[in-house]
């Protein structure tokens, strides 16, 4: 939101991400999770990723394979094929299907030879396979390079959320905007939700809940709280930081899908916007979702020259400001409609 239009609210720093939990992780020794209903495989298994320093955890059940995913995620799953309640495709394309955990890789063990049975442990997102009897070389062989993969994914991870962090240090610098980025996420992943929108551009508009102003990290703190009224020097500086704030996470390609909400949040569809003076058309959906819910939490927020207006008065000002050219009119439809929807099932 521009300070010249609506402000915004903001955020507690503990609240987004962990960085202790991160730091911690990586001290320690890599967790491999050991799935299979045979007893002396298990034995074996365990035993010989003891040996090279691996903490090796199992289980003999899918069910119990879920639980001690949820309860302390693995770095990686050696999981077998044929076993009671499920099997190993099933419970693979569950890990691969959730969004907590579909990074976590997964090795399917089988007896089976067929190219069909490969095929379907690929379209269950298997990330290797190994065949049974299992000699040691090629067990360390597979862990080792899986493992090496999910360090690398977790150091990307780890970069994605010191920028969320700093995103998060943004808003702190103002003591009445606790909690916007929070808000901002949960808003827009629900709106996206709403729309039908897929995985992806669902954890890019969370993601773009915190990083969208992050370029204000380069403001200085007497332009930044200031509020409003801004000379036309200080409104240029403000106005620069879309362009910084997409700068500072180009270098993350997993950023790619956040990269347009950062930059064209401030953009509107009558071409009065910045940086780059879009137009109706031209502005990425993404964007448009995060710009309608971010005026909804400025306008439900008190600050020091301004009071909060209620939900109906803030649906009267957007429809207004909507049908100005300030907002994309059917996005502030369908997020009245959602959030009538969510108060009824309240």
């Amino acid at each position: 939101m521009d300070f010249q239009e609506h402000t915004t609210s903001g955020p507690k720093l503990d609240s987004y991400p962990d960085m202790g939990k991160i730091l911690s992780a990586r001290r320690r020794s890599p967790r491999v999770l050991v799935v299979d209903d045979n007893p002396d495989i298990v034995l074996l298994m365990q035993e010989l990723l003891a040996s090279h320093g691996y903490d090796a955890v199992a289980v003999s059940r899918a069910s119990e394979a879920e639980d001690e995913i949820r309860r302390h995620p693995p770095d990686l799953v050696l999981l077998d094929v044929v076993m009671p309640e499920k099997s190993g495709y099933e419970v693979c394309r569950q890990i691969k299907d959730d969004p907590a955990t579909r990074l976590i890789p997964v090795v399917l063990i089988t007896g089976l030879s067929d190219r069909e049975d490969k095929l379907r442990g690929i379209e269950a997102g298997a990330d290797d396979f190994l065949n049974k009897p299992i000699f040691a070389e090629e067990l360390f062989a597979r862990v080792k390079s899986l493992l090496k993969l999910k360090e690398f994914t977790d150091e990307l991870e780890s970069a994605e959320n010191v920028l969320c962090t700093l995103g998060l240090s943004v808003e702190a610098r103002d003591p009445y905007t606790e909690g916007h980025c929070e808000r901002l996420a949960r808003y827009a992943t629900d709106l996206g939700r709403h729309l039908g929108l897929d995985e992806e551009s669902l954890v890019a508009l969370r993601r773009g809940g915190y990083l969208h102003d992050l370029g204000k990290i380069a403001v200085p703190d007497d332009i930044l709280k200031k509020g409003s009224n801004l000379t036309p020097p200080e409104w240029e500086i403000m106005k620069k930081h879309p362009v910084t704030g997409e700068a500072i996470c180009k270098p993350l390609r997993s950023l790619r899908l956040v990269l347009p909400i950062i930059r064209s949040h401030h953009e509107h569809p009558n071409g009065t916007g910045y940086p780059d003076g879009l137009r109706e058309g031209e502005i990425p959906l993404l964007p448009r979702i995060l710009q309608v819910v971010d005026v909804y939490d400025a306008l439900r927020t008190a600050r020091p020259y301004k009071p909060a207006l209620s939900h109906d008065q803030s649906a009267v000002t957007m429809g207004e400001e909507a049908r100005a050219g300030l907002w994309d009119q059917e996005l502030v439809a369908e997020f009245f409609d959602m959030l009538d929807k969510q108060r009824r099932a309240a």
